[in-house]
């Protein structure tokens, strides 16, 4: 990669996206810009890819050179060649733990495999979580024994009680042998991925597979599980509706938020200039 060519690694929802999950005409017109002048612009999510692939079609991320992270860093995917490139799983024995932790506190969890999102239940929160991301799903009341080569990620969700899924946090966190890491994407959503995982590390993995220099690199995000990879590019970028932790942790601060194409304003002073 050229020294004078720059990489964006952007987070999705409230970064990418507004908060009705839709792309601002500047925050298209940004990315394309950035892609003409031959920078890249790889989508680092929590999504599942099964979800991702339609908004990286959207935005054309589909020629060489085009990338996405998904799973908070669990799995690397070459768009063009149709590749994984890296991936990490959970193992049965860990999602059946997850679950069981979830299942105690009667809240919402689910996991993925290579097609769809996988619950146990037909539950509002599958359903709100499948609408909201085009995530199709599915019923599987066998988790995890379906799950051959176990899952990236597990996904616990409530709407109404952050105080339970802190509960959750808190006894996963107690075993400290569960070869797990456990974080917030959003006041709804607690994520458990594997020991190591991270949007910050599938970035470090990513440079160093393709030579890139770090000094090459700018991130932006908005939440908690966006904090590794504002520490680790070299310009971190937090969205005006971020986090406080977010906030501190970045080199920048858009002055405008999610709702108002905060992401080109990133585009225009740190990729484009």
């Amino acid at each position: 990669m050229s020294e004078t060519k720059k990489i964006l690694f952007t987070d999705v929802d409230d970064t990418l996206l507004n908060r009705r999950k839709e792309i601002s005409a500047e925050n298209r017109a940004a990315i394309e810009a950035a892609v003409s002048a031959g920078h890249r612009v790889v989508i680092c999510t929590g999504r599942p890819l099964c979800s991702t692939k339609a908004l990286i079609q959207s935005l054309g991320l589909t020629s060489p050179g085009c990338f996405v992270i998904c799973y908070n860093g669990g799995l690397i995917y070459d768009c063009h060649k149709n590749q994984v490139l890296y991936r990490r799983t959970l193992t049965a024995e860990q999602l059946d733990f997850v679950f069981s932790v979830a299942d105690e506190a009667d809240i919402h969890v689910q996991t993925y495999d290579a097609d769809a999102m996988l619950s146990r239940t037909d539950s509002p929160e599958a359903r709100f979580y499948g609408e909201s991301t085009h995530c199709p799903y599915r019923v599987e009341p066998g988790i995890p024994d379906v799950l051959s080569d176990g899952s990236e990620k597990a996904l616990l969700i409530s709407f109404d009680r952050h105080d339970l899924l802190d509960q959750c946090r808190q006894k996963l966190s107690a075993r400290p042998d569960s070869g797990m890491t456990f974080f917030y994407s959003s006041d709804h959503f607690l994520e458990a991925v594997p020991e190591g995982v991270s949007k910050g590390s599938a970035i470090t993995w990513f440079c160093e597979h393709f030579g890139i220099p770090m000094e090459n690199t700018v991130s932006a995000g908005d939440a908690e599980n966006d904090l590794p990879m504002l520490r680790t590019a070299h310009i971190g970028c937090a969205m005006a509706n971020a986090t406080e932790p977010c906030k501190e942790t970045a080199d920048y601060i858009t002055e405008n938020d999610c709702d108002h194409s905060g992401l080109a304003e990133i585009i225009q002073k740190f990729i484009l200039q």
